[in-house]
């Protein structure tokens, strides 16, 4: 209903209104009586405010001009970036775009039985990403820009972005002290890493393969909801978490660089912090989960985020130097 009176804001003959997912927003699926498709997403209450919400697609525009296939915004009747709807007690920005025709590039993975045809995947992922980033480093952000950041206070400082994961009522009062002693050493770690542009910009921040729509030799690029300011080594982070799990986690590593490193330079340096990164991640997602129960991903996903920061967090910390006491026994 929400979705259907958001609509009455764009000029569209609606023919029908399919929920398609409920994580971060709220999103459907809206088909004109032509036949043309659109993305309508409601946006998720206090995740970002409208200056964050068009600072999104005035990147998205940049990353068009620059060649790279992004989401394409609808405006309204009036020439409005976004609408704005209730829904019950909660206050939502309504944002429309074009459908793009496609299969998710996990799908393809998934029902393909090639095992080069990941490593295929994760190469032609590798160099969307590098020009995502070789637009943002040379873009000149507009004065009224402004998106979150994952920098070290982002990720893990006293109010990262997404929660205090190390708080978690998901876990135990010994991993919560865990976790937040490892936090702060990871914090200082970051601070010293710098913002040098080499390898720090605007990123998408969940640029895996679910987000990449495949049709033919076109990758689409979508949902920019996370997108901000970190390191890129972040963004390839993202991109290979879940798979290292039942993949060969190397190869598509490698897979992965060899692609980016066709498009734009990357230091066997920069890489070395990935492991890092990929424990960042597996932190953040604790958060992530615990202030969202509404996406039952609890069940699954915690015990793997939690197990995987447990199970690797002395090795990670050991390369910069980091010893703890408490990290024995766990």
């Amino acid at each position: 209903d929400a979705a259907i009176r958001a609509l009455s804001d764009w000029d569209i003959n609606v023919k029908s209104v399919d929920p398609l997912t409920m994580t971060e927003n709220i999103v459907f699926k809206v088909t004109d009586q032509c036949g043309r498709a659109y993305v309508l997403r409601l946006h998720r209450p206090g995740y970002h405010t409208f200056k964050e919400l068009l600072s999104e697609q005035r990147w998205a525009a940049a990353l068009l001009e620059a060649g790279i296939d992004v989401p394409v915004p609808r405006s309204t009747r009036s020439g409005q970036a976004y609408t704005s709807i209730d829904v019950g007690d909660e206050h939502r920005y309504v944002g429309l775009l074009e459908w793009v025709d496609g299969e998710p590039m996990q799908s393809l993975i998934e029902n393909n039985t090639d095992p080069g045809f990941i490593i295929q995947s994760f190469s032609l992922l590798g160099k969307v990403m590098a020009e995502c980033h070789n637009q943002a480093v040379s873009w000149s952000i507009p004065q009224e820009f402004g998106r979150h950041s994952f920098d070290a206070d982002g990720l893990m400082g006293e109010a990262p972005f997404w929660g205090r994961f190390w708080e978690s009522s998901l876990l135990t009062t010994a991993q919560k002290a865990y976790f937040d002693s490892l936090r702060r050493h990871i914090h200082a770690v970051l601070v010293s890493l710098g913002k040098d542009a080499a390898t720090y910009s605007l990123i998408h921040a969940d640029l895996h393969p679910d987000n990449v729509v495949v049709d033919g030799d076109r990758l689409h690029v979508i949902d920019f909801d996370d997108s901000g300011f970190g390191w890129h080594q972040y963004d390839i982070a993202v991109a290979l978490f879940h798979y290292q799990f039942d993949q060969p986690y190397e190869q598509l590593l490698d897979a992965l660089v060899k692609g980016y490193r066709k498009i734009r330079p990357i230091s066997d340096g920069a890489l070395a912090h990935v492991p890092l990164f990929l424990l960042i991640r597996s932190l953040v997602s604790i958060g992530w989960i615990s202030a969202r129960p509404e996406v039952k991903m609890g069940e699954e996903y915690l015990p793997r985020h939690v197990g995987y920061a447990l199970s690797k967090s002395a090795q990670v910390m050991a390369h910069y130097d980091v010893d703890l006491d408490i990290f024995r026994g766990f």
